[in-house]
């Protein structure tokens, strides 16, 4: 049996957990006060582990916070989310598509995309300080050390996956007991080649 918890929403936004173990959801933050659907925390019933998903918005195409309100949301949201992680107390698992790709390794071509939305210096600094509001580690980088290859994302352009032009824009960070107990981390790839799949795996 799965059990779920997944606050949906029409359009571009929602979030969902899956588990073979039973969920009880913990509650939803709205870190951008608009009612996008881009947040849920469950506990895992047994073990005692909270996962919290995330959705963080995309920052659009131009990365200025004056001239671009989503580049601002983007920022926003992440230094919203980083004040909250600081009243952490629990082991605590924080997942999902972030819309940064932090590490130079990160991307297919770091200069190229210095001046790209998802790799610019403001936000892999903002993300940057996330880590020391409580400790996380990021599993990604712990199994896949940098600067190995390890993308989770690609454009819809067919030539971007052809040419393996990935990014990491998605991630699995945890609270430092949860980090020495984890044991693998892995991108399942094959989904990108499956009929009418997401962009991202």
């Amino acid at each position: 049996n799965n059990h779920g918890v997944v606050p949906g929403q029409k359009a571009y936004h929602g979030v969902a957990t899956v588990s073979r173990l039973r969920l009880r959801e913990l509650g939803r933050h709205d870190w951008q006060d608009n009612g996008e659907a881009r947040h849920v925390g469950v506990e895992v019933i047994g073990p005692g582990l909270i996962v919290e998903n995330v959705y963080i918005p995309a920052g659009g195409d131009v990365p200025d916070r004056a001239a671009n309100p989503k580049f601002a949301q983007n920022l926003d949201f992440i230094g919203r989310m980083t004040r909250w992680a600081d009243q952490l107390d629990r082991p605590t698992l924080i997942v999902g598509d972030f819309n940064v790709a932090p590490l130079d390794c990160d991307v297919y071509d770091h200069k190229a995309l210095l001046k790209v939305v998802s790799h610019t210096p403001i936000e892999c600094e903002t993300l940057g300080r996330f880590p020391d509001s409580h400790g996380w580690v990021d599993l990604g980088r712990e199994f896949i050390p940098a600067p190995e290859r390890n993308y989770s994302w690609w454009s819809y352009r067919s030539y971007c996956r052809q040419k393996d032009q990935g990014r990491r824009l998605d991630h699995m960070w945890a609270s430092p007991e949860l980090a020495s107990q984890a044991t693998g981390h892995r991108f399942v790839e094959e989904t990108r080649r499956w009929e009418r799949p997401s962009d991202h795996v």
